[in-house]
């Protein structure tokens, strides 16, 4: 299966990047694993990895510093469009991101956004909901302590690496 095309569309700020220096790692009908570095230089955040889960709206990042230490995994609900004739994915973020810390800290941010998106009319109310329930899916499976198979298809490339 060759690369496919990805973009990340935001919607605040409203944007739409093609990920041209990502690199995809992985690929099957149910995931998209990607290797990339900030697209933004930061003193924090260098670089990292990610795993699109195609068919649940999710994507969860290993964020990492410049000495390769592990800054915390990043888990973004998202939305795909797909185009099969070209290939390419628009990765549209949904707002709502869960963050793990390496200590188990979860912390939920940027619900805020997708009221003031809502109120503006950025999202409609079906993405709403689909947002919602996203996040929702996910933080069930990080409470139950689950959430180690989403960091699974990331970690076994690192491992395969080392």
């Amino acid at each position: 299966m060759a690369d496919p095309i990805l973009y990340r569309k935001r919607l605040i700020p409203e944007e739409c990047i093609l990920l041209k220096d990502d690199t995809v790692l992985y690929r099957d009908e149910q995931i998209i694993v990607t290797g990339w570095n900030s697209l933004k230089p930061r003193k924090d955040l260098h670089h990292g990895f990610s795993c699109y889960y195609l068919s649940d709206g999710i994507k969860v990042s290993r964020f990492y510093k410049e000495d390769n230490s592990l800054l915390f995994w990043y888990c973004d609900i998202v939305d795909y469009d797909y185009d099969r004739s070209a290939d390419t994915y628009i990765v549209t973020d949904l707002l709502a991101d869960v963050v793990v810390y390496p200590d188990g800290f979860v912390k939920v941010v940027d619900l805020d956004e997708l009221v003031t998106a809502r109120e503006s009319g950025i999202l409609s109310e079906h993405m709403l909901k689909k947002a919602l329930l996203r996040l929702d899916y996910l933080l069930n499976i990080i409470y139950a302590g689950d959430f180690p198979a989403l960091q699974k298809p990331t970690e076994d490339y690192i491992s395969s690496c080392q």
